[in-house]
């Protein structure tokens, strides 16, 4: 039966970590404005570990180490960017580390690394069948609580977005079609194995103890494009021969068939053009959810990550939502979920969103009525015409030659899904669109708007810096679409802890004379033990072991013995 653990702090009389530390060593390891005390108290002590209980039976499963500190783990394993092997060193061996995790006793062990494994195994199966993110709502709970103990004022808010690689390699298109064919065949069971031909059996053979890799380095270009096609005859006869839905790799390859060439009538195959291949093709069977995306200098095979904050000048600022999908996908889509999940964390309306120009769609202006959409920029270059409707009509200004038109409305044919305007100039019509109108609006208002308020929005960048600042080569450790939104929750949990340290360490600062009582405070609200009753507990614990000492010193001399 699954249990919730217990948070209480227990010290162990001899091995307590605070018994055995100099004065200026105990004062900083119970220092609540520490970064390990305050995480414990504002990550670890947080989370609800009732949303885990789907993971296990009702009647015999249960976790054989505390939930709270199997996750933390995997929070700050992302915070310091540590492999598992270094957490796994960190927790053993770092006083604050420990600390942080709630293990205050020298004899106490960390959870064994299958326990972290399966956990980590459990929450990405769940997600799999059920398509339920347990590490999101993880996320909601904490950052929720956050917000009411801060009072975080969520009315305005900002986001921005960056782009991850996944952690694979750059496969050309041959590459990418003889691994996924590879891993097919090796996957099937020797029943289905049969049930391909003979000679096709042996081609499969000669081309699984072929490295992809080698055949591109030593073979030309028109080598390689009559062997991508020969690979497409091949796999068009293994799918015939072979039709194994409960294989994921069957549906990969088939997947990868149907992107990569086009069945012709008579049944030949013929490779696609390199225009046909679409940006969310596979460009890996390794990781078959990421896509491809072109942006500015930026080339990714991996996911698009979208964050979403706060943004007072008075109060603390928190991330709110994050966001993880494909690279391909555009960053317009993340805009009203974003809102959404704020509003329900803080509890508050939104009045004002801050983005960028990549965010302005026409669809993002009817997310909310009184949500004032602010564009520091707009996307595309100035276009020479000014476009305001007014009560006379549509008023077009010529930027170029100053000149002023009111535009006729066009006649609307059986093909037309809304109005257009246009203008006569050089004896040609200039048409215009309810998306032009729009966008000539946005650069109106865009110029309006007074610089400062513009720079608000530049702090989340700041922001996006920080979330990918462990990342080698912009690549994170992980393949698939989950695995990636555990990497970026966990390292926004990190943030937000390092701006509440931050808040705090100012917040004291400023007043000297309400430090001492608000840091005690703090530790009653949490599980830190203040300076005055750890120095109580000392002095019992000085005085059992003087009594322990005197009465195995008594026990010897009773027995004649001389004390060791």
């Amino acid at each position: 039966m699954f249990k919730k653990t217990n948070k209480d702090v227990q010290l162990d009389a001899f091995s307590g970590v605070p018994g055995m530390l100099s004065n200026r060593s105990f004062k900083q390891y119970n220092d609540a404005r520490k970064w390990h005390n305050l995480f414990r108290h504002q990550v670890v002590n947080r989370i609800d570990e009732s949303l885990f209980k789907v993971l296990f039976n009702e009647s015999m499963g249960a976790p054989n180490a505390p939930i709270s500190v199997l996750v933390g783990m995997m929070i700050l394993k992302e915070s310091f960017g540590w492999s598992d092997s270094q957490l796994f060193e960190q927790g053993r061996f770092n006083l604050l580390v420990r600390s942080a995790l709630g293990l205050y006793n020298l004899n106490e062990e960390i959870p064994a690394a299958s326990t972290y494994y399966l956990l980590r195994n459990k929450i990405h199966a769940y997600n799999k069948e059920h398509n339920d993110d347990l590490f999101e709502r993880v996320f909601k709970k904490i950052t929720e609580g956050q917000i009411k103990e801060f009072s975080v004022d969520g009315r305005s808010i900002r986001m921005d977005s960056k782009l991850i690689g996944s952690n694979i390699a750059v496969f050309s298109r041959y590459e990418i079609i003889h691994s996924t064919l590879i891993l097919f065949y090796k996957s099937l069971e020797e029943s289905r194995i049969k049930q391909i031909g003979k000679k096709l059996r042996i081609r499969l053979n000669e081309i699984a103890d072929e490295e992809s890799q080698k055949v591109v380095y030593r073979s030309t270009r028109e080598e390689i494009n009559r062997k991508i096609k020969e690979l497409g005859e091949l796999i068009y006869q293994v799918l015939r021969a072979v039709k194994d839905e409960s294989n994921e790799y069957y549906h990969l390859l088939k997947r990868v068939f149907n992107e990569q060439y086009k069945v012709l009538d008579g049944n030949v195959v013929e490779l696609r053009p390199k225009e046909e291949i679409q940006s969310h093709s596979v460009q890996s069977p390794h990781d078959p959810e990421c896509a491809y995306r072109n942006k500015g200098d930026q080339k990714v095979k991996g996911y698009s990550v979208n964050i979403t904050e706060t943004n007072s000048q008075t109060s603390l600022n928190l991330i709110t939502s994050v966001q993880v999908d494909k690279a391909n996908v555009a960053d317009t889509s993340f805009v009203e979920s974003a809102v959404e999940s704020t509003r329900e964390l803080t509890g508050q309306p939104i009045e004002k969103v801050y983005a960028d120009g990549a965010y302005q769609q026409p669809e993002n202006d009817l997310i909310g009525e009184n949500i004032d959409m602010v564009y520091t920029g707009i996307q595309g270059s100035t276009p020479r015409f000014e476009l305001e409707m007014t009560i006379e009509g549509l008023r077009v200004i010529d930027t170029k030659t100053g000149e002023l038109f009111i535009a006729q409305l066009s006649r609307k044919t059986c093909r037309s899904k809304q109005n257009s305007w246009y203008i006569e100039v050089d004896n040609e019509r200039i048409y215009f669109k309810p998306k032009a109108i729009r966008a000539s609006l946005l650069r109106r208002q865009l110029r309006e708007r007074p610089p400062e308020e513009l720079r608000k929005r530049n702090n989340v960048e700041a922001t996006i810096y920080h979330l990918g600042h462990t990342l080698r080569k912009g690549k994170t450790k992980y393949r698939g679409l989950f695995k990636q939104k555990v990497w970026a929750i966990c390292r926004s949990l990190w943030i937000n802890l390092v701006r509440i340290v931050n808040y705090l360490n100012i917040k004291w600062e400023n007043s000297p004379d309400g430090a001492e009582s608000e840091s005690f405070l703090l530790c009653k609200r949490s599980d830190i033990v203040p300076p005055c009753q750890m120095k109580k507990r000392l002095q019992s614990r000085i005085l059992i072991q003087a009594i322990y000492l005197l009465v195995l010193k008594l026990s010897f001399a009773k027995l004649g013995m001389a004390h060791p």
